[in-house]
């Protein structure tokens, strides 16, 4: 059964999108904050993720940037919130679609349809680890091995995720650069290599000899834990 996070502060049409789903056979989970939504995607991640906006504690895109940080799952933002700029920074921050308040039922039901097909089946794990390290991508939260939290810089965060997002696989120097900083960038491999440095201080046991963040001479880098 295909699962559906839903999050969204008003009760009612919380409600009303939970019955209309379930009718339908979806597993539904809600929430009605961000904070929750993300823990419960961490427990037990959905299928599909349907979020609000204008959420009580944290801004929607926030969440849907949580969730891009360790899942590719599919997002359809559901916002009142009708402007360009609205919905270019939820797209921008990972969300596939946008629906925008007040809305009829079958579209939305239509686009859950297609962003499901679209959808390819993965291995997401929000927390992952190691004998030195938890890192903790829902809550962007990295701790060593005695539980102490590890300060990582907002482009160390974003690289290491698209590390993580795909363990065990070679990502390449011009992806790492464009998906961190840009097509423009995707040339400076200087950016890589300072970065990755400071990342193997914080996380590696032996920075000179890494276990986790392996360099492939010329080509790329994987994460392996």
């Amino acid at each position: 059964m295909t699962r559906i996070l839903l999050v969204d502060d008003d009760t009612h049409l919380l409600r009303a999108l939970r019955i209309n789903l379930a009718a339908r056979r979806y597993e539904v989970v809600t929430a009605a904050d961000g904070t929750t939504a993300l823990a419960l995607a961490a427990r037990t991640p959905p299928d599909l993720a349907i979020i609000d906006l204008g959420l009580p504690d944290l801004d929607g895109v926030t969440v849907v940037e949580g969730l891009r940080g360790w899942t590719q799952v599919p997002i359809i933002v559901l916002s009142a919130r009708d402007s360009e700029a609205a919905k270019v920074a939820a797209l921008d921050a990972g969300a596939d679609d946008y629906v925008t308040k007040p809305f009829g039922m079958d579209e939305l039901l239509a686009r859950i349809r297609a962003a499901l097909r679209r959808a390819t089946p993965g291995t997401d794990i929000a927390v992952i680890t190691t004998a030195d390290f938890t890192l903790d991508l829902a809550a962007k939260r990295l701790t060593g091995s005695s539980g102490e939290p590890v300060r990582l810089t907002p482009t160390e965060w974003h690289l290491l995720e698209v590390l993580v997002r795909n363990r065990d696989k070679l990502v390449g120097q011009r992806q790492l650069l464009q998906e961190v900083w840009g097509p423009a960038y995707e040339t400076e491999t200087n950016y890589l290599r300072v970065h990755l440095a400071n990342l193997r201080r914080k996380i590696e046991p032996q920075p000179a000899r890494p276990r986790y963040l392996i360099t492939e001479p010329g080509i790329g880098y994987r994460f392996t834990a």
